[in-house]
C-alpha cells in the first residue's frame, strides 16, 4: 500500500516534535506504518500504527486508509506503556 504524509503532518507535527528534541523522518513514519509494533484505534475509530524511536518513547500516527492508500492524519510522542496495551504485530 502507498503512504501519503498528510500537509498537517509535514508542516507542523515533524517540526513540532523536533523542536521538543525528537528527531524522526519521513521515512521514518512510513517504516512505522507499514511494519507497526503495535496497532490500535483511536477513541473515534481511525486506526493507529505505533513503533518504537527510542527505549523510553514510541510514535504514534493516526491513518485514514481508503483505496489502497494510508494517509497519515497525524502523529504524536508518547512515552511506552501508554498504548502498548493495543494488539502487537
Amino acid at each position: 500500500m502507498k503512504v501519503v504524509l498528510s500537509r498537517h503532518v509535514l508542516v507542523e507535527k515533524i517540526p513540532l516534535i523536533k523542536s521538543l528534541g525528537f528527531v524522526i523522518s519521513e521515512s521514518q513514519i512510513e517504516i512505522i506504518v507499514k511494519k507497526p509494533k503495535w496497532r490500535g484505534v483511536t477513541d473515534s475509530g481511525q486506526p493507529t500504527a505505533m513503533g518504537l524511536i527510542n527505549g523510553e518513547h514510541i510514535l504514534r500516527a493516526v491513518l485514514k486508509i481508503k483505496n489502497g492508500i494510508i494517509t497519515v492524519i497525524t502523529v504524536h510522542i508518547a512515552r511506552r506503556g501508554r498504548y502498548e496495551s493495543t494488539k502487537e504485530d
